[in-house]
């Protein structure tokens, strides 16, 4: 299953496309083969489902759902057919109204409602405190590291012996030349606690930024073997560590270890929501 969500939630990325405007876009035609609509008019109906309750919503229909033109070939000639540029949150719409019993359909609704809220949070990141931060960027890192474990595999890193020398090049390049036993002993950690749990959010994002650029690359240059996608991910690694030095950044290894681990801070977070909600409870019942 998690082979699968990695491989639907890449072809999601795939078919998105970047304005001249640098603004994210999604053609509906591309999406429906995504979401296996085989004929258009099906389609179609999704769509204008999906069209109802962004008008519902109270958001503008035609920010979202843009009517445009696209030109396809018919043996010889070309003709110009019916498509719609839309945006993340009408693609989030339209997976929400399309056939349930369709298993990417479900796997599309949750991309695109992970990707909706992200941007929606990261378009308050800066109001964040630190443990928020830290909890959002640590769930993309997540989500990324599921697609590089996909793609170097596919890549060729197959042995646990190739993953564990594979996942400390990247550390490696980033961290100038500390391996993960070496980060576990410069953090204090023991051998069972997660680094990436104890990381601020400026260590976090340098390795957010190490981790979705490796799968870019093996994807893009088709490797076929662990000796070369290991030789990249150090390489991505060590470019992230010149790009934080040419700007004066303080090294990744240096940054501050956080007192707190992520699964504490979610401990936290759930107990506020529990408390929150046992006072909901409270006052209704009052």
């Amino acid at each position: 299953m998690a082979s699968l969500v990695a491989k639907e939630y890449k072809s999601f990325e795939e078919i998105k496309q970047i304005g001249e405007d640098g603004v994210e876009f999604w053609s509906a035609r591309d999406l429906s083969e995504v979401l296996e609509y085989t004929q258009w008019r099906n389609f179609e109906k999704v769509i204008g489902r999906a069209i109802l309750s962004c008008e519902n919503s109270g958001r503008n229909v035609s920010d979202n759902f843009a009517e445009v033109s696209k030109i396809v070939k018919t043996g010889v000639s070309t003709k110009k057919i019916k498509d719609y540029s839309l945006t993340r949150y009408a693609c989030y719409l339209i997976v929400q109204n399309g056939d349930p019993r369709k298993e990417v359909i479900a796997l599309g609704q949750t991309y695109f409602a992970i990707q909706t809220y992200r941007q929606e949070v990261a378009d308050h990141f800066n109001e964040l405190t630190e443990d928020r931060k830290r909890l959002v960027i640590r769930g993309d890192i997540k989500q990324w590291n599921q697609l590089l474990v996909e793609t170097a595999h596919e890549a060729g890193v197959i042995t646990n012996d190739e993953f564990a020398i594979f996942q400390n090049a990247g550390y490696m390049g980033l961290y100038g030349g500390l391996d993960v036993e070496d980060i576990h002993e410069r953090k204090g950690l023991t051998a069972k606690q997660k680094i990436l749990d104890y990381m601020g959010s400026t260590e976090l994002i340098a390795n957010l930024f190490r981790i979705s650029q490796t799968e870019e690359k093996l994807r893009k240059d088709n490797i076929s073997n662990a000796k070369d996608a290991t030789n990249i991910h150090y390489s991505v690694g060590a470019e992230v560590r010149k790009a934080i030095e040419k700007i004066g950044g303080t090294m990744p290894e240096d940054l501050p270890t956080p007192t707190k681990s992520i699964k504490e801070i979610e401990k936290e977070q759930l107990k506020r929501l529990k408390d929150k909600s046992k006072k909901g409870q409270l006052m209704l019942d009052e």
